[in-house]
């Protein structure tokens, strides 16, 4: 049981997409966190440095060693999302500095939680591209994979998270019940009970939802901001700071509702 765990990435683990009222981001991270607190009978300790929009240079380069200074017990990396939907990316490398990463969080005394993202692919634009760097960036990393110290948790080849019930508005983005499914698929990973009240195997096996249709109020929100930004070297994290950025002791009671 580990007691002391931090979270580096971008939005995927920042939890851009689980939106709670007073306009924090929770997400999968958060998730977990508090499934190890509810399961532990020492006082567990959770840190979240993700900032959402950065790609996987910025994030080993600005994330890793704050997260190591503070000696966890666990770590927890993924990205590389941001990069594979760049107009060019050399697939091969990301895959290499994610596993170079992880070695480093190992050779620190810390376990590696090494997890993909879940695969947006089938509801947006350009869809088919994403699925295919997806893919190989996926495949890259499986065949560097086992190691000593890094449980891997394979989110991109969870079909069911594929559903449009666990992505927010902008598609590209989990929501609520996706964040908990990917919590859960850590958990599961580590042996913790996932939470009954999180309600993760009763939307699994409840019907799929309709695939809705990207109309030109979908492009006009989500889609040319997106491009923007792009355009002009901004990111959707420019200026912000980590969530949570030391080690803060979780209070399971405070949990909000999915």
């Amino acid at each position: 049981m580990f007691t002391s765990y931090i979270a580096i990435g971008d939005s995927f683990t920042e939890g851009v997409g689980d939106d709670l009222p007073d306009g924090r981001v929770r997400g999968w991270a958060d998730f977990v966190a508090l499934g190890l607190a509810a399961a532990s009978p020492e006082p567990v300790r959770y840190a979240n440095l993700a900032i959402r929009g950065r790609k996987l240079g910025p994030i080993v380069a600005e994330q890793i060693d704050p997260a190591i200074a503070q000696h966890p017990q666990l770590v927890s990396l993924n990205g590389g999302g941001n990069d594979i939907m760049r107009p060019r990316v050399a697939i091969r490398d990301v895959a290499r500095i994610l596993v170079d990463a992880a070695d480093r969080v190992t050779a620190s005394g810390s376990h590696m939680l090494l997890l993909s993202g879940a695969n947006p692919s089938a509801h947006l634009p350009l869809g088919g591209l994403v699925r295919k760097r997806g893919n190989e960036l996926a495949r890259e990393v499986r065949a560097m994979l086992p190691r000593d110290g890094i449980t891997f948790v394979d989110n991109w080849a969870d079909e069911g998270l594929e559903d449009i019930r666990y992505w927010s508005e902008d598609r590209l983005h989990l929501n609520a019940l996706g964040h908990a499914r990917v919590a859960s698929n850590v958990l599961t990973a580590f042996d913790v009970p996932v939470p009954e009240e999180w309600g993760v195997e009763e939307v699994a096996a409840s019907p799929g939802g309709e695939r809705s249709r990207r109309t030109a109020e979908y492009y006009r929100r989500f889609v040319l901001p997106w491009i923007g930004r792009r355009l002009t070297g901004r990111s959707s994290g420019d200026g912000r700071q980590a969530k949570i950025a030391e080690l803060t002791v979780v209070d399971p009671a405070s949990a909000q509702p999915l």
